[in-house]
């Protein structure tokens, strides 16, 4: 996006008898026009340069006498009005409008009602009961420490028992060593002996447990 400063000239005027000595200088107001690709825009103030004729130089406005700067200021004031302070260009109205259209959808996402959840989320976000069956797969270490599995197992779960916050869940029989379809995995047949096991995350697409005595993560991806 391009940005220009523009000094616009709105006039130049000259008065002999600011000065004592017999160089003739002159006055120039400009106004500032600042151009972009969104919009244009004049300054509301203007302002002016003091040139010695004779020298062809620029009069620094610290070196500016009263009667200059009373000569200048009148100028100022009768400087002609601006065509416009503030502009917007077609390619800064075709900016707004993006704007307004992006925020619009943005907050009709925000009330928008949120989509109904699936009877799969709803189902894994209930609180585990006896009898419930999961399926998911499970890892054991020997001691609560370790970090590398020593058995690893896919398949279904029952909860046999719940006292409190402890959970018993009792491994299918028929474990896999490798993921496969939740379909061809057994879904009848478990062991009596639960594993006691507490609740570390539970969200509508996933439930973890873990072993009370650290050995065992089981992790549940669907209810039956």
């Amino acid at each position: 996006m391009f940005f220009v400063i523009n000094k616009i000239e709105l006039g130049t005027f000259s008065d002999n008898n600011l000065v004592d000595t017999n160089n003739k200088i002159k006055l120039t107001v400009f106004r500032q026009l600042t151009r972009t690709a969104l919009f244009s825009a004049y300054s509301k103030k203007v302002y002016g340069e003091f040139w010695d004729e004779t020298t062809q130089r620029k009069i620094a406005r610290q070196s500016w006498t009263p009667e200059m700067k009373a000569f200048a200021h009148q100028k100022f004031a009768e400087a002609a009005k601006p065509p416009f302070t503030f502009k917007i260009t077609i390619v800064g109205w075709i900016f707004v409008l993006l704007m307004i259209v992006t925020m619009g959808l943005i907050i009709s996402q925000e009330i928008k009602s949120p989509a109904p959840k699936s009877a799969e989320f709803v189902a894994m976000e209930q609180a585990p009961i006896v009898g419930n069956i999961y399926f998911g797969h499970f890892e054991s270490f020997n001691a609560p420490e370790e970090r590398v599995a020593s058995d690893i197992g896919f398949g279904w779960f029952k909860i046999i028992n719940i006292e409190g916050d402890i959970y018993y869940i009792a491994k299918s029989t028929q474990m896999n060593k490798s993921h496969k379809p939740k379909e061809d995995a057994n879904s009848t047949n478990f062991e009596t002996d639960g594993i006691p096991s507490k609740i570390t995350k539970q969200a509508g697409y996933m439930i973890n447990m873990k072993a009370v005595n650290g050995t065992t993560e089981i992790y549940f991806t669907d209810k039956k």
